[in-house]
This record gives C-alpha cells, structure tokens and sequence, in this order.
C-alpha cells in the first residue's frame, strides 16, 4: 500500500496542477501511450504523484527527466537498457512496468529483455554492451575506475557519458522514492 496519497486533479493547488500539467501533457503523454500515465480516477502514476508532495521539486524532476528521455543523444535502446538495468538492480516494480513497455517499443525483443531482467548483455551490440556494463558498474561500486571509463568514453564519447552518470542518478532517485512510498506499478 503506497504511503503517499493518491492526488487527484481536482485536489491540486495552482502550483500542483503546474506540475501534473506538465507530466501529463508534456512529452511523456504525447505520441502512443505505452504506459499509465494516470489512473482511471486521474491521478499521476508511479513517481509523478509524488512529485505534487513538493512541486517546486517535482517540477524540477519532471525536467529533469524529460530532459534525460528526451533531450539526450542516446539511441532510445541504449537509454531503455540504461533504465531497465537500474530497473533491475533496484528490484523497482514500476520502472520496470514503464520500460519494458518503452523499450519493446523501442526495439528490444523478449529474448533481449529477459536477458537484462537476468543481468546478462552479452547478446546485445557493443555499444548497448558498454551502456548496460557501465551502468551496473555506477549502481555497484559508485564509480568507474580507469579502465572502465576509458571503455565507455571510448564506445560513448564523454558527452554521453556525462548523459548516462545523469540519467542513472535520475532513474536512482526514482526507485528510492517509489521503494520507499511503497508505490507498487499499476494492475491493468
């Protein structure tokens, strides 16, 4: 049962609404919805409700993650595989849910996501190969040591390794606060 309540439009001051505006007309909402975005009551789903607990800081992460979808140079694969594999080392229910979906969208087969959810990439291209190693490799040991920067860098280039140290920081946030509301993913 999620520890936050369950904030319908209706509820919302001036300075919520401008944030559940922005989740749910923003670029998330916009082209096929491949996740629930709101519920049948027209709640936020999964983080975006707990971002109207504080909307000076939901705004900023509802950007900030639009930011990391959207406005990176990241293949939509590479960034899904990205999500997913912190998805995984989080146990994170509803970032799963989210990503799956996108990243079926976005080209990742069965096979493929059946591989991330058991922490083998060997199948995958190099470059989505050094995205998912580099990722665990934050989320395990909190850095990179040299070799393992130098092959990202390599693979990425060190503006989209500065994309990824952003996005796996953005995706963490999430899974903290969606463990620790206890915000389950939706029941279709």
């Amino acid at each position: 049962m999620s520890r936050a309540p369950r904030l319908v439009p209706a509820a919302l001051d001036e300075a919520q609404r401008a944030v559940y505006d922005a989740v749910a007309g923003g670029p998330r909402a916009q082209g096929p919805a491949l996740f629930r975005l709101v519920d049948p009551a027209g709640a936020l789903e999964g983080p975006f409700n707990a971002f109207l607990l504080q909307p000076g800081l939901g705004m900023a992460l509802q950007e900030l993650g639009a930011a990391v979808r959207y406005g990176t140079t990241f293949t939509d694969r590479a960034r899904e595989i990205a999500i997913l594999v912190v998805a995984v080392h989080h146990d994170s229910a509803f970032e799963w849910y989210a990503h799956e979906a996108v990243g079926r969208h976005a080209g990742l087969t069965d096979a493929e996501l059946d591989a991330l959810r058991a922490g083998d990439v060997d199948s995958l291209p190099y470059v989505e190969q050094v995205v998912a190693r580099t990722t665990r490799l934050l989320l395990e040991s909190r850095d990179l040591d040299d070799d393992a920067f130098t092959t990202a860098v390599d693979a990425l280039g060190l503006p989209q390794v500065f994309e990824l140290l952003t996005l796996v920081g953005y995706y963490e946030t999430l899974a903290l606060q969606l463990r620790v509301l206890r915000v389950a993913a939706p029941v279709d």
